[in-house]
């Protein structure tokens, strides 16, 4: 089966030319396809490559196509692993188990921060999910800096930034902030990736926007948050995924079509390993076994 193209990150394709040169793949026992969330491309490429140079022998082909992208895959048969910044649906899990009569198995493989991004120049330091829920929720009231008490001296005006909604950061964002039964308020600007986010809050000083930690930048400011109005709010550190501080810290997953084995169980194994979850701390996220629940 050829590699994808079309819609997909500069950064992924070349990641595609250097593994598997585009060509047809290699036998199922040398090659692995990966496709999925667009916040664990990154983590996903550097494990790749990482992996490739150690074990030649096994070639990862790697696409960032979205959560809900990368899961359809799964269930086509298209990939051996499906990236996910959220968890599967009933409806995607009751799909994988009629198509293949073997449910999906979850693995968490690092936590990520869900960072809230602003422009440098708004004095905004701290934000709640309450004032999140009635920014970008669809009965929520808050359009403007000013009813946050905020003074932006370039417009009051807030410029909403969001994902697709294929993106399991969309997803996240709207069932952890928005609330059960909530949805999303018309007129966002919506971003195709996690760095498109980030890249349109640095150039709009009246923006808001929600991305994963990792991507941060010195060009944008990243707000401190807290459950309640009036709580001090936590930064989006390791350190405050780790304790449970930051109240929006969510797994990084893959999937794979029941328990792995051959190839993809030694893949796993390893990113699962020390070596593999250096490169999860390396990329700004954070390990798995050290986040303590809530």
């Amino acid at each position: 089966m050829p590699c994808r193209s079309g819609a997909i990150p500069l950064a992924v394709c070349l990641t595609l030319v250097e593994l598997c040169g585009c060509g047809p793949a290699e036998e199922a026992s040398s090659s692995l396809r990966v496709d999925g969330s667009d916040t664990m491309v990154n983590l996903a490429q550097a494990w790749a490559e990482t992996y490739h140079k150690k074990y030649p022998d096994l070639i990862v082909q790697v696409l960032g196509s979205g959560s809900g992208v990368g899961i359809a895959s799964l269930t086509d048969g298209n990939c051996d692993m499906a990236d996910s910044s959220r968890k599967m649906t009933e409806k995607e899990l009751r799909r994988i188990r009629e198509k293949h009569h073997v449910g999906a198995k979850e693995h968490i493989v690092g936590y990520d921060a869900m960072a809230i991004y602003v422009h440098p120049a708004n004095p905004i330091e701290s934000i709640s999910i309450e004032e999140l829920k009635e920014i970008y929720g669809r009965d929520g009231t808050i359009t403007k800096w000013s009813q946050l008490g905020i003074e932006n001296p370039q417009a009051d005006k807030i410029i909403r930034i969001s994902r697709q909604n294929s993106s399991g950061t969309y997803a996240y964002f709207r069932s952890s902030v928005l609330g059960k039964g909530n949805d999303y308020k018309l007129g966002s600007i919506d971003a195709n990736g996690s760095k498109d986010v980030v890249a349109l809050v640095s150039h709009t000083p009246t923006a808001i926007g929600y991305s994963g930690m990792g991507y941060q930048t010195p060009d944008v400011k990243v707000l401190k948050v807290s459950k309640k109005k009036g709580q001090p709010g936590a930064p989006p550190t390791a350190e405050n995924a780790r304790n449970g501080s930051y109240p929006i810290t969510r797994p990084l997953l893959i999937y794979t079509l029941g328990e792995p084995a051959g190839p993809v169980k030694r893949y796993l194994d390893w990113i699962l390993s020390s070596e593999g979850q250096v490169i999860v701390e390396q990329l700004g996220y954070v390990p798995v076994g050290t986040h303590e629940s809530r």
